[in-house]
């Protein structure tokens, strides 16, 4: 288990982006990650397929329904009433009747842990795992499941550069979620799910309040507007994920380079970073490069 965690959940092990196209979609994301994806897959059961690029720390699963079942039409549904965007996260645990009966001990509701797999669609290779799904009504409104994994880490390979590795995104830094209600929200992800809560803090400058929750080396940031009436019954929001890259001059130069709108770099608001916000291809996921700042970082 990791260090940060309290509870049963060892890391945030992937972010599942709900999309239409699923071709489009995968060379957008790995237009503007510089990598190759990992994984081309489907579901038959549940209606769907999916397109999986791993990076250093979890992976981004692209979804999208591709035929009829109950699963593929709740996705649809989703894609009606919100369009594509972050849609899901999955955490990793060692064990997921262990995870499942810690939960419950907390004053969760998960269901019973469901065994799972997947066939890689261009080379036949099989991956195997158990999911542990918990209902929306208990997370906020946010899909949030555990995932036991039954195959090696190897059998889902990490994502090739496409170029010059250093232009490439590495690693996942955060996911940010919106919400009315912050005590809520901390009571969900740091007293039931077990996630330390590495910092609660005002910051009148940008009118909001922060919490960070640290699991596994990645930050699960929520948001909430000062001032704005408390809504207790109003779902949080998945809004946008942070990556990190090894040199974040050279993987703003390639994005550009490859035509997707993005911004120049600057200043990042944590000491010590550069920051640039990838604004096209991310099919409704607000997305931001952060690197380690230079020498000319200073002079920003």
């Amino acid at each position: 288990m990791s260090e940060e965690a309290s509870g049963p959940l060892e890391a945030l092990d992937h972010v599942v982006i709900a999309v239409r196209d699923l071709a489009s979609a995968a060379d957008d994301y790995a237009a503007f990650l510089g990598r190759k994806p990992s994984w081309y897959g489907e579901h038959p059961d549940f209606g769907t397929a999916n397109v999986l690029f791993r990076l250093g720390n979890a992976y981004v699963e692209l979804l999208a329904p591709v035929r009829e079942a109950p699963f593929a039409d709740v996705l649809r549904a989703r894609l009606d009433a919100g369009g594509e965007g972050l849609w899901a996260l999955a955490f990793r645990c060692a064990d997921a009747d262990a995870c499942a009966a810690e939960l419950r001990r907390r004053g969760l509701h998960p269901f019973d842990p469901a065994a799972g797999s997947g066939r890689e669609s261009r080379i036949g290779a099989e991956r195997r795992w158990r999911n542990l799904f918990l209902p929306d009504d208990e997370t906020r409104g946010i899909p949030l499941f555990a995932i036991e994994h039954l195959s090696p880490p190897d059998a889902l390979p990490l994502a090739e550069p496409t170029g010059d590795g250093s232009a490439a995104v590495a690693e996942l830094d955060h996911v940010v979620v919106l919400t009315k209600d912050a005590d809520s929200t901390r009571q969900l992800y740091g007293d039931r799910l077990g996630i330390r809560l590495a910092l609660d803090r005002t910051f009148e400058k940008f009118g909001s309040r922060l919490l960070f929750f640290r699991l596994g080396g990645i930050t699960i940031e929520a948001g909430a507007s000062l001032g704005a009436a408390v809504e207790p019954e109003r779902p949080d929001a998945l809004w946008g994920v942070a990556y990190r890259v090894p040199d974040v001059t050279r993987s703003q130069a390639r994005i550009a380079a490859a035509g997707i709108d993005v911004s120049e770099v600057r200043k990042g608001r944590k000491e010590g970073t550069r920051v640039c916000t990838v604004r096209g291809g991310t099919h409704g996921v607000a997305t931001l490069l952060i690197g380690p700042g230079g020498p000319e970082a200073a002079r920003l």
